[in-house]
């Protein structure tokens, strides 16, 4: 299929070095824009955005995951504990998971820089 697209100038500017994976660009910017509703996604996604500004270590170490998200893992864990997750949950909690060792290290991380500049 081909299809035309009008886009805005600097963000012409933006794609020319990707011009060969636009299909893959485009693919994944509609998984996300998909996903962006799903339970669990917005409080993941808003993890990553945090450790991704690159905090100070005081930021780091204080980071808890917003209400919202805690209670899709609290909710996770029970259906867990009662009756069992299905496919997609289970695909969701080690999604969760994954994140929870991604803040984890970042944590120790931290604590090893707050260490260091108190040397």
């Amino acid at each position: 299929m081909t299809v035309t697209l009008t886009i805005a100038e600097d963000l012409a500017k933006q794609l020319r070095p990707y011009e060969d994976q636009l299909s893959e660009i485009i693919e994944l910017g509609i998984r996300e824009w998909c996903a962006r509703g799903e339970p669990g996604y917005i409080g993941l996604r808003d993890v990553m955005e945090k450790l991704a500004a690159l905090p100070a270590p005081e930021e780091v170490l204080a980071f808890r995951p917003a209400p919202p998200l805690q209670e899709r893992i609290d909710a996770l864990l029970e259906k867990n504990r009662t009756g069992g997750l299905s496919l997609d949950d289970r695909r969701e909690w080690d999604l969760c998971q994954y994140m929870e060792q991604l803040v984890r290290s970042a944590k120790i991380n931290a604590a090893k820089r707050l260490q260091e500049t108190a040397k």
